[in-house]
């Protein structure tokens, strides 16, 4: 598998993949493609990842910038990331997790966030810190990975592309 910046042509299949990705996912509002297509339109994608399989597309991955304290301070959320149904489970998504991660410490930034399931999301050093907060979360659904210290404390707020129905 490759992975890959997204290209224009692209778009078309990174929003079937993230629908039928998330499609079952009882937590999800069905919004995840229209955030990162609003993402996308707002110049706001800072990095957006494809795996590719052969001529195929098998997975995708988002991080855009994330304020805290109503700051802009070199912090990322990551989100969505998709995997068609039938090639989950197979490290795809692990792997646009860690090029991604990469990606951001190559770019300077400072730490990433997250929404997600914690037994997941800890394997890549992500962690729940009670002093950073998002909105009415649960505290150990909301985690974040500290690329330069210190950690930071306080209110994160996702871009407004996040507010879609």
């Amino acid at each position: 598998m490759e992975l890959r910046t997204e290209r224009k042509e692209d778009i078309e299949t990174i929003r079937q993949l993230t629908n039928a990705a998330f499609k079952d996912m009882p937590f999800s509002n069905q919004t995840e493609a229209a955030i990162v297509d609003a993402l996308r339109y707002h110049d706001a994608l800072t990095i957006s990842l494809v795996g590719v399989d052969g001529d195929n597309i098998v997975g995708h991955i988002a991080f855009s910038p994330v304020t805290i304290n109503n700051l802009e301070d070199g912090w990322y959320g990551l989100g969505p990331v998709s995997v068609w149904p039938d090639r989950q489970k197979q490290g795809i998504g692990s792997a646009l997790i860690r090029e991604g991660l990469q990606k951001l410490k190559d770019l300077g930034a400072k730490g990433c966030v997250l929404l997600g399931d914690p037994n997941y999301y800890s394997r890549f050093g992500f962690e729940c810190d009670p002093e950073l907060k998002y909105t009415d979360a649960p505290a150990e659904y909301f985690q974040r990975l500290v690329f330069i210290t210190p950690a930071p404390k306080g209110a994160v707020k996702y871009h407004s592309a996040f507010e879609q129905g």
